[in-house]
């Protein structure tokens, strides 16, 4: 007797059940290994960006939105600051780089940023093609823009105004490529370098004939700044700081909310502070996956129960033909063990499923890529919990095979 045909016959006997049973394993499984691939990845993706970046400096308002504008690049700036009072800090003993940024437009999404080379070095980024930018409207590229624009050295583009794709271009003005950068698994590989200057000499052409007409007066000028030719001070958009010590960690950020017109930020603490509260809907998930998986058990238990009590006279009929009630138990275990191992398989296919459309909705808003689909460690432990609930659901109501009166039974038929 081939206890393993006869199991998978018995559930496609019972077709719906077996089919609602499966489902809402596979529900569960899904929804906790999605939340699982999303934690690892982001959580992954986070991490590698900040590294390095102790505090970071910008116009005063959300200490998280410029977290997210100046490192991750998934939010408008807050503003701009004086690039004078940026470049005071270099003075200071406790820090040790500051990196200048200057944001503001783009190029078919691609955020185009004003910066230094220090910006490359920080991120561990190198140039695979071509070189950095030197000259004024010179701009570098990462990997995936590369790859999507299909842009090449010398190539050139107008970039357009604001951070939307959909904005006034600068088409009297353009950029020329003369660098592609190798991937490197930060935020780099989806934006466009190119040096301050760049954005300040395209923002000063266009703002020229406002000057011209209701600007400042000749020779008039913001005290204790780095100037332009028309007399306004150079600006920044923020500037990402590393310290030398934690002593600049516990100093520096409270002078420079108190004493300048510029907050800082420390990423460390806004970042903590943006995963505790996505932690409550991703805990209300995992809870209601878990609620999912435990009713699933039910409804195998349920199944089984009352197949065995309909299966009553074939139980008894295949004993008195010589079969052992710790067969016909181990046939019923089996079912269980299957329909876990059906909904456990389809639960990882459909996360998978569900990372790819995340993966494409992200791509498409922030040009961030989740594309880890390997088997997680902790899913051989969705495995291995899903298994146990089949194998418990299966053997409650199995264990009435041991309780069987076959002369009764076969009497009664």
């Amino acid at each position: 007797m081939n206890i393993f045909k006869i199991s998978l016959a018995n559930l496609r006997e019972k077709k719906l059940n077996s089919f609602l049973s499966a489902l809402l394993l596979t529900l569960g499984i899904g929804m906790i290994s999605l939340l699982l691939l999303l934690d690892k990845q982001l959580d992954a993706q986070f991490k590698r960006n900040i590294k390095g970046i102790d505090m970071v400096v910008g116009a005063k308002g959300s200490p998280l939105q410029l977290i997210l504008s100046s490192i991750y690049q998934i939010d408008a700036p807050t503003g701009n600051v004086p690039l004078a009072e940026v470049n005071s800090l270099k003075r200071n003993p406790f820090v040790k780089t500051v990196i200048p940024l200057s944001m503001g437009d783009n190029y078919q999404g691609y955020r185009i940023v004003g910066t230094t080379d220090q910006y490359l070095k920080h991120f561990g980024a190198q140039v695979a093609e071509g070189k950095l930018f030197e000259a004024s409207m010179e701009v570098c590229i990462g990997s995936k823009v590369a790859r999507q624009l299909n842009l090449q050295i010398g190539d050139t583009f107008a970039s357009s105004h604001g951070l939307d794709a959909e904005g006034d271009a600068h088409g009297d003005h353009k950029y020329k490529v003369t660098g592609i950068c190798s991937p490197s698994g930060t935020v780099v590989d989806q934006l466009i370098l190119t040096g301050l200057s760049s954005v300040w000499d395209i923002h000063e052409h266009g703002e020229e004939g406002e000057k011209e007409e209701g600007g400042m007066e000749e020779g008039e000028k913001e005290e204790g700044g780095m100037e332009d030719g028309h007399g306004a001070e150079r600006q920044v958009t923020s500037a990402l700081i590393q310290f030398r010590n934690p002593m600049g960690l516990m100093t520096i950020p409270r002078q420079i909310n108190e004493n300048t017109s510029m907050q800082a930020a420390l990423p460390s603490i806004e970042i903590n502070r943006l995963f505790s509260l996505l932690g409550v809907g991703i805990e209300t998930l995992r809870a209601l996956a878990i609620i999912i998986i435990t009713i699933a058990g039910v409804s195998v238990f349920i199944s089984l129960y009352n197949s065995l009590k309909e299966r009553k006279y074939e139980m008894a009929l295949m004993l008195s033909m010589g079969a052992t009630r710790s067969r016909l138990f181990l046939m019923l275990l089996l079912e269980g063990i299957m329909l876990a191992t059906i909904g456990f398989l389809a639960g990882v296919v459909l996360s998978r499923v569900g990372l790819w459309a995340f993966s494409q909705a992200a791509e498409q808003d922030f040009h961030y890529s989740l594309r880890e689909f390997t088997i997680l460690k902790e899913e051989l432990y969705l495995l291995a919990g899903a298994l146990a609930i089949g194998l418990v659901a299966a053997a409650l109501p199995s264990l009435g095979i041991y309780n069987l009166n076959i002369s009764r039974t076969l009497a009664e038929e």
